[in-house]
């Protein structure tokens, strides 16, 4: 219906009937955004501030002494921030990138190709879906003891790659790919690989886009492999060194203003992805649900 009670569904210019709908949506943007920029806002905040009562949320007078406390402890520090930061930007981007690969791949053999065991599998990765990290934190410790990877990048790497909710959100996005346009590459002579780079990957990257950024949450603000996998402090990530940091300095005053700047500089990198991918996002969240 394009039309309803003599207004456009989709109107080029401002229409009356739209303020029903910015009453609507304006209030839930700004409940949405308030969280982002109450981080921003109390990494700046001076001291006084910081434990101002009652608390304020926006700061008046912005100061970096939280981001220099921040530095200067870091400094202070056997091991430069430097390292730290180098293994978490090897571990996300070796993780996002295997887990995009495999995750993309996985999702086209369960959707297009015809094999024994086809569904069965998908079911356990749905399955999957259904347990929480800790729940696996047992068996999944083991079986990296069991290899042999414990202080190694491959603990870190390895156990974070498979990830069930970008499995099942790409088969959906490959569902849609028709099968007409396959067959047509098969008689063309293309082969699985062909279709897989050729077809495949360029008709899912809105949907890639999203599961890279879901798996670079996961992998940048994971503490866990750092805890239990790892004992040399080389080899520890960027969000346990702060964690540590934040906690070492957390019952001091000064510490307030470092875990302040800490949780910033650590929720930035997803901000600034989001940010570069946010149209790829609004198109898979707009084609998810057509078939």
């Amino acid at each position: 219906m394009a039309a309803y009670k003599g207004h456009r569904m989709n109107p080029d210019k401002f229409e009356k009937g739209q303020i029903k709908l910015y009453l609507f949506v304006i209030p839930l943007a700004l409940i949405t955004g308030l969280p982002i920029v109450y981080i921003i806002f109390h990494a700046f905040k001076p001291m006084e501030e910081l434990f101002a009562f009652p608390p304020k949320f926006i700061t008046t007078h912005p100061t970096l002494d939280n981001f220099r406390q921040l530095f200067k402890a870091s400094r202070a520090a056997g091991i430069p921030l430097s390292k730290y930061l180098f293994n978490s930007v090897l571990i996300t981007v070796s993780v996002v990138f295997s887990s995009m690969i495999l995750s993309s791949a996985a999702a086209y053999a369960m959707s297009k190709l015809k094999f024994k065991g086809r569904d069965f599998i998908f079911n356990i990765n749905q399955l999957a879906l259904m347990f929480v990290p800790v729940a696996v934190m047992i068996p999944r410790y083991l079986v990296v003891e069991f290899l042999g990877l414990t202080d190694t990048y491959w603990s870190q790497i390895l156990p974070l790659i498979p990830l069930p909710v970008s499995v099942f959100l790409l088969k959906q996005f490959v569902d849609t790919v028709p099968d007409s346009l396959i067959e047509a590459a098969y008689m063309d002579g293309a082969t699985e690989l062909h279709v897989y780079f050729k077809i495949i990957i360029p008709m899912i990257k809105p949907a890639l886009a999203t599961a890279a950024i879901l798996v670079f949450q996961q992998v940048w603000s994971n503490l866990e492999a750092s805890n239990y996998y790892i004992s040399d402090e080389g080899l520890k990530s960027l969000v346990f060194y702060m964690n540590t940091l934040a906690s070492a300095n957390g019952n001091s005053v000064a510490g307030q203003g470092v875990q302040a700047a800490a949780s910033l500089l650590m929720f930035l990198p997803n901000l600034i992805l989001f940010c570069f991918l946010q149209n790829k996002v609004m198109n898979t969240m707009a084609h998810s649900g057509i078939k």
